[in-house]
């Protein structure tokens, strides 16, 4: 790498809505505010729903959901 023509990389901290807080590093020198982080955010905690349009999610389970893959011992 070329010396002197990176940003510096500082440490900061980032607080979520929802109260979690947590150190990481970046180029910015400011804390970030965040909306969703991983401990709300609805795929991490489990509570995600999918939304069926027209059925294309019973559709594809029906096509590839049933499938068994041998393998062998």
């Amino acid at each position: 790498m070329k010396q002197n023509i990176h940003p510096s990389y500082n440490d900061i901290s980032v607080t979520c809505s929802c109260g979690n807080s947590f150190a990481t590093r970046s180029t910015t020198n400011e804390d970030l505010q965040i909306e969703v982080c991983s401990d709300c955010h609805p795929f991490y905690t489990g509570k995600q729903k999918i939304i069926d349009t027209a059925g294309r999610v019973d559709k594809f389970r029906r096509k590839f959901g049933t499938r068994k893959i041998n393998v062998p011992a």
